[in-house]
């Protein structure tokens, strides 16, 4: 008997839900519901492989290896995060509600640290130097697993990129319109669900945006892509470093970085009744509340869950219809190449 929510796939311990177990079962054995995924590429996200390069360096294959024979996923032990893959159906359930066929190309809108996972290919072909990682092996996706069929019109790996972080522009625009914000500040503006978001809160009618980068090379091409109002310079984990650098606070504030310890200067640029969306895999949500709560910051925080209705054909509509956007990812992927 299998579950919509994949519970039959856990095998330690028993009684949570995949994302909470320590352990799936990953065998490609297609049930009623579950669709079976000849897998191609996996996209670590950004905070998970930033903390994996950096503690283990030229290991990083074999942890990654690690991580998803003991567990059954990728998931992160650390960050706690995964990423998606991208990959071919191989087999659908007679039940299966996701709408997909043998032979689709996917990627997947669900976190790798809930999606059963194998790997057999050893990852004879991933140097460890990119987020995104070439791979063979095979997923299982649930009855209320969410998957996109990958676009004819653009590469594998720009789809990708897009796809991975799709639910920041989608939520940035959500939040712009219901609080018909004017201003808005990026922290990590001139990355993937950075420039999108930048790109989002311009459409839904914000009037100033502010990106926070870390680097003058950066605030470089995030002015000449011409996303942001202003382009500021800035620590992301200076709490008043960013304040001083944003000047005037912020209606709203999307924390789009890779590295710990940036969520109280996110609280001070954001002015009272403001709102600050968290979408790093890095914050600390318990840093968030107490730090808001010490700062007598009334703000309303909200944590980017990666899912709004729509968002996936809401993300690369922006890359379509934004030059400027579409500019800083091909530029992003020349470089990891």
């Amino acid at each position: 008997m299998t579950s919509p929510f994949g519970l039959h796939r856990v095998v330690e311990p028993a009684g949570v839900l995949p994302q909470q177990a320590w352990r799936l079962d990953p065998t490609p054995e297609c049930g009623a519901d579950e669709v079976v995924v000849d897998v191609e590429r996996l996209n670590l996200d950004a905070a998970s492989f930033r903390q994996l390069r950096e503690e283990h360096g030229d290991g990083i294959k074999r942890a990654v290896l690690d991580i998803v024979a003991e567990r059954g996923k990728m998931q992160n032990p650390v960050t706690g995060s995964g990423g998606m893959l991208l990959g071919t159906v191989r087999a659908v359930g007679p039940d299966s509600p996701l709408g997909l066929e043998p032979g689709d190309r996917i990627a997947t809108l669900v976190s790798l640290t809930l999606t059963p996972l194998r790997i057999t290919d050893d990852l004879a072909d991933w140097d460890g130097t990119t987020e995104q990682v070439p791979c063979t092996g095979t997923a299982v996706l649930f009855g209320r697993s969410i998957a996109a069929v990958l676009p004819d019109d653009l590469p594998d790996e720009l789809a990708l990129s897009v796809l991975d972080v799709c639910g920041a522009p989608a939520l940035t625009d959500r939040v712009v319109r219901r609080k018909a914000a004017q201003s808005v500040l990026v922290l990590g503006g001139g990355g993937k669900s950075g420039s999108l978001s930048l790109a989002a809160a311009r459409r839904a009618g914000a009037t100033r945006l502010v990106a926070l980068v870390p680097t003058p090379q950066e605030a470089e091409r995030v002015r000449e892509a011409g996303l942001a109002d202003e382009v500021v310079i800035a620590d992301a984990r200076n709490p008043v470093a960013v304040l001083d650098a944003v000047g005037k606070p912020v209606d709203v504030t999307v924390v789009c970085v890779d590295v710990p310890g940036c969520e109280h200067g996110a609280i001070l640029a954001t002015a009272d009744g403001g709102t600050v969306v968290f979408f790093s895999m890095a914050t600390s949500f318990s840093a968030a509340a107490l730090g808001a709560e010490g700062l007598a910051a009334d703000v309303e925080m909200l944590v980017g869950n990666g899912y709004v209705p729509g968002h996936a054909e809401f993300a690369l509509d922006l890359l379509r219809a934004e030059p400027a956007v579409r500019a800083l990812f091909d530029h992003r992927q020349t470089a990891q190449a």
